[in-house]
């Protein structure tokens, strides 16, 4: 239920801030927020957007404007500087007279507050701010902000592991918009939550959000057959009160009844024809769904069955000859494949430990030296400090990509490591190289295991990925720097 939580948050994220957002010209500089390609660019351009806007008196796109800026501080680890900002906008608002429309903005103010605590995952904090939006909400007097009160309780609810409660609150939402017949909304709803649930492998997320979604798709069909067959019936009635009102001939009445009556079978056999559709549709999206639970069970049995057969392979392999490149090539592929099975399905937290990272930094850059070309310089660019993070994890990471950039820079070449302290909980690790570079076009699939049949003595492509599902382990990541064109660049990005 928990994954719940954050497709709905990345969904309020992206759309949350523009509640009762009127259509008005959107500034150069807004523009060069939305537009901009790294985070410290959009903040910049969302903050002078920010104060742009007040200064010209339209405090609506300001706010919007500067919430979205705090959002972006504390997705970079900044949230001292989020929360500063936050109650600059605050005080802002205060000073300046908006007619009624402070309970709104200081609304806005607000969630972006309860978003940054439950990412802290400090309840207390979370809970207080959602009782100040519960006031401001019924301040503003504005139903579109009520709705979105109900979605961010909802989120509240779920990221704390209160799922009754959220349930309860997602419940309500969909059938308060049911009651007023905005169907189209909460059918989007439902779509998003599956949606989201496939893009992030949760099979219980796709199969709980799909079923609930049959559930409610057939009441509101009914629903709607029930509406449409009042329609037609308030329409034949309204037709032949109209007619007997203009025409007393009994010929025309008859004519028209006769009209009427073709016309409503018609309408009878369109409906039959469309409860046949209705009725297929339905036996296919269940069908459908149990095709999608099995496909679910039969990946997971698959992981397990190749991670076993890795295991039983390891001491048959262990008798044969293992100077054979053939041979070795097999071992280390089920030694990949094992390593790759565990990172996958382990729920352990990775163990920290202080580590000092200029003399770390200067061990790894050490252990390639005798495998690189003539002339090729190994440059180590680190500071005399202390951080805490896994050691085991980051040298693997490390050596595998400085091993691969040994392998693929020419003689005369550079090789760098660089460590660099991005915020107080962000720490960055950088491995270039003056090498041939890897194209574009497959830089999308170098973290993909399994992506194609390969000659396993020239390597079984499982490096990286596996190097990836560290760097996740560690609520890091790991990725290309695709403004690097001098060769090649990864960035090693951790949190703690």
């Amino acid at each position: 239920m928990n994954k719940k939580v954050s497709i709905l948050l990345l969904s309020l994220s992206l759309c949350g801030a523009s509640i009762n957002a009127q259509e008005t010209q959107k500034s150069e500089l807004q523009k060069n927020a939305e537009s901009a390609t790294t985070i410290p660019a959009a903040r910049h351009s969302y903050i002078r957007a920010y104060e742009d806007y007040v200064s010209k008196g339209q405090l609506q796109q300001g706010v919007e404007c500067g919430t979205k800026a705090a959002a972006l501080y504390s997705k970079d680890g900044l949230h001292k500087e989020a929360f500063e900002l936050l109650r600059n906008i605050d005080q802002t608002i205060n000073n300046k007279k908006t007619g009624g429309n402070d309970a709104g903005l200081h609304y806005l103010v607000t969630k972006e507050r309860l978003q940054m605590y439950m990412k802290f995952r400090k309840p207390d904090s979370a809970k207080e701010q959602l009782k100040v939006m519960e006031a401001l909400a019924s301040a503003s007097n504005d139903d579109k902000i009520q709705n979105d009160l109900l979605y961010n309780k909802a989120i509240y609810f779920y990221s704390f592991g209160l799922n009754a409660q959220g349930d309860a609150v997602f419940k309500e939402m969909a059938n308060k918009l049911t009651a007023s017949k905005e169907y189209d909304k909460v059918d989007e709803v439902y779509k998003t939550l599956i949606a989201n649930g496939r893009k992030s492998n949760n099979a219980n997320m796709v199969a709980q959000s799909y079923s609930n979604y049959l559930v409610w798709k057939d009441s509101v069909n009914a629903l709607k057959t029930a509406d449409e067959i009042g329609a037609l019936k308030k329409q034949i009635a309204d037709n032949e009160a109209s007619i007997a009102e203009k025409d007393s001939s009994l010929t025309t009445r008859w004519v028209i009844i006769v009209g009427l009556l073709i016309l409503a079978g018609g309408l009878a056999a369109a409906l039959v024809v469309g409860a046949i559709i209705l009725l297929r549709f339905i036996l296919l999206t269940r069908k459908q769904k149990k095709t999608i639970q099995l496909a679910n069970d039969n990946n997971a049995l698959k992981a397990k069955f190749i991670s076993n057969i890795s295991a039983q392979l390891d001491p048959t392999l262990q008798k044969l000859d293992g100077k054979t490149p053939e041979v070795k090539a097999l071992m280390d592929f089920s030694k990949h494949i094992q390593t790759l099975s565990d990172l996958e399905n382990s729920t352990e937290e990775v163990v920290l430990e202080s580590t000092q990272i200029q003399q770390f930094c200067e061990d790894i850059m050490e252990q390639i030296r005798d495998k690189v070309k003539t002339d090729v310089t190994l440059k180590v660019n680190a500071p005399k400090m202390s951080i805490e993070m896994n050691k085991e994890y980051v040298s693997h990471i490390l050596l595998h990509l400085l091993n691969n950039a040994a392998i693929y820079t020419p003689e005369g070449g550079t090789i760098w490591l660089d460590y660099k302290k991005r915020s107080a909980h962000t720490h960055q690790f950088i491995v270039s190289d003056t090498g041939c570079g890897i194209p574009e076009e497959k830089r999308d699939d170098i973290f993909k295991p399994f992506l194609e049949i390969k000659d396993l003595t020239k390597g079984d492509g499982l490096g990286l990925p596996i190097c990836k599902q560290m760097a996740l382990k560690m609520n890091g990541d790991l990725d290309i720097d695709p403004e690097f064109t001098k060769g090649t660049r990864f960035v090693l990005d951790l949190h703690t």
